[in-house]
């Protein structure tokens, strides 16, 4: 018997004991019995004399049959019963051919909190083109939108050169945009202590300017050997300077404990987020600026932040645009890196600090250093004489001053060391034009020299009247300009009466240098051309 049929089973057994034992109404004369009161007894014991085997009603003694309570249909339902004894039989009945069998499935699979707890969540890129967009945001008040030129060397070269023209910046430098959104970014706290730094760079410079439009106090500890110039332009900004020691180590050292003992922010050209946030925005705005772009032209000198951050810029904004990044020969550090996956610390060589006077062995971070090999295409290096033949290039054709590390984008292109580019167009970044006049100068002589326009010679010449004047004749009929004259008498004995006559000419370009040889050659059999 299943479960339902005992319940109900057990619920009739006790509506009948109820019905028995309940007390029952006298009946007055003339009433009639009331239906509700004829009662069904239930027998548990043997049956009494006169009355019957079966349960019946029992009225005045006398055992009569009664209706059973529920239909004999559904006693099937509950089995049969007998009473034998005053005992209950029951017989269990098994239904045959009823529904299929339940078959409970196995509880759903649950996961501890442990998976949850230890299960890590995906890192934060350390550079994201969200960052470098509110940093477009944040320093356009104070940093102009540079233009991004046709220049007209694009036909001589065979490409389409667009210069994204960062050197007219205030400070001549495009590390005023990584600047401005650091101190930006500061903490009110730290903008009222002030800030100190110690190296004669682009980005001291940029620091100078932008505290002091900022209302931060600035100080710049500079060594002795810091040419006057230098320091005018830093107090020019607005910015204490304090000469300190006599190398730069220890104007280093002087500013970390002023920083240090007075609270000031100690800032050097360091991977910074907000500093490469900054940085970035050059390549949103060369995107922006320039339409079909093919490529784009960094040059990767100083912390390599430039190179770094514009490419993340414009692989976000066109993944199909090339990023390609140029170095100096003499410190290509970041070509070592890729060569052993890692960012070297220590490079044997040494860049030329007058030319390039941001390049450090430390300048290239882990963070920047991942961003580079991830997003940059290509990476070729240039030598110190592509880089100023290119600056002279940047004189001629776009009448503008740069220095050596803004135009080794330039020289990459001039130097054919870029043949993929041809019938391209093309963005080349110009970082910076801080040079000082006497070394702009030395640097404008050698690359008229390395571009074959500068050429020396020595003669020989009998000290007869009119020998001079018929070698200046010459020169005068070849159009070209003499810049130095040296005559010197020869002291040997083969060569009495001669002298030796030393000449350095200018000409317009390398073709008119190679028609000055050929006719001295042809005029002075002895002439000797001097190496360069």
């Amino acid at each position: 018997m299943n479960f339902a049929a005992q319940f109900f089973y057990s619920s009739y057994l006790s509506e009948r004991l109820e019905r028995l034992y309940s007390p029952r109404p006298a009946l007055k004369d003339g009433d009639e019995k009331d239906p509700f009161w004829q009662r069904d007894e239930l027998c548990l014991g043997p049956s009494q004399p006169g009355g019957s085997d079966k349960c019946g009603h029992v009225t005045n003694g006398n055992a009569v049959r009664g209706s059973t309570l529920i239909e004999p249909e559904r006693l099937k339902d509950f089995g049969e019963e007998e009473l034998v004894n005053g005992d209950v039989k029951v017989y269990s009945t098994k239904v045959v051919g009823g529904p299929a069998e339940i078959v409970l499935k196995d509880p759903p699979k649950t996961r501890r909190m442990s998976e949850f707890r230890h299960n890590p969540r995906p890192l934060v890129p350390f550079l994201r083109f969200e960052d470098i967009s509110a940093a477009a945001f944040r320093i356009q008040a104070g940093i102009q939108k540079t233009p991004c030129t046709y220049s007209r060397l694009s036909k001589q070269y065979g490409m389409e050169i667009y210069l994204k023209k960062e050197h007219l910046h205030y400070t001549g430098s495009v590390k005023e945009r990584g600047v401005r959104h650091m101190l930006s970014s500061l903490t009110q706290a730290q903008q009222r202590k002030g800030v100190i730094v110690a190296t004669d760079c682009n980005f001291s410079m940029a620091v100078a300017h932008h505290a002091v439009e900022l209302n931060i106090p600035v100080f710049v500890i500079m060594p002795s050997c810091c040419s006057s110039p230098r320091l005018r332009i830093y107090r020019d900004y607005g910015a204490m300077v304090i000469s300190y020691g006599s190398t730069s180590h220890d104007s280093q050292n002087h500013a970390r404990h002023l920083a240090s003992e007075n609270g000031y922010l100690y800032l050097e050209e360091e991977e910074n987020e907000a500093y490469l946030a900054g940085l970035g925005t050059v390549g949103m705005e060369i995107y922006e600026q320039v339409s079909k772009l093919d490529a784009v032209v960094i040059p990767a000198a100083g912390q390599y932040g430039l190179l770094a951050a514009t490419a993340a810029a414009i692989k976000h904004l066109n993944s199909r645009i090339l990023v390609i990044g140029i170095e100096p020969e003499g410190f290509p550090l970041l070509q070592q890196s890729l060569k052993s996956n890692g960012p070297i610390k220590n490079m044997n060589s040494n860049p030329n600090k007058k030319l390039y006077g941001d390049l450090m062995e430390n300048s290239l971070g882990d963070n920047t250093f991942q961003l580079a090999k991830k997003l940059v295409d290509k990476v070729v290096s240039v030598s110190e004489e592509d880089s100023l033949v290119a600056m002279l290039r940047f004189q001629e054709f776009e009448r503008s001053t740069v220095d050596t590390e803004g135009a080794m984008g330039l020289a990459a292109i001039l130097a054919g060391k870029l043949p993929e580019l041809k019938g391209k167009r093309v963005a080349v970044v110009v970082t910076s034009a801080n040079m000082e006049l006497e070394l702009m100068r030395q640097c404008v002589d050698r690359a008229l020299v390395l571009d074959d326009r500068v050429s020396k010679f020595s003669v020989q010449l009998g000290e007869y009247p009119g020998d001079m004047a018929k070698l200046l004749d010459v020169l005068s009929r070849e159009e070209v300009r003499l810049l130095d004259v040296c005559q010197r008498r020869q002291s040997d004995k083969s060569d009495l009466f001669k002298a030796k006559v030393e000449c350095v000419v200018e000409t317009r370009d390398k073709t008119q240098s190679i028609q000055l040889r050929k006719v001295l050659s042809e005029r002075y059999p002895s002439i000797c051309w001097l190496d360069r």
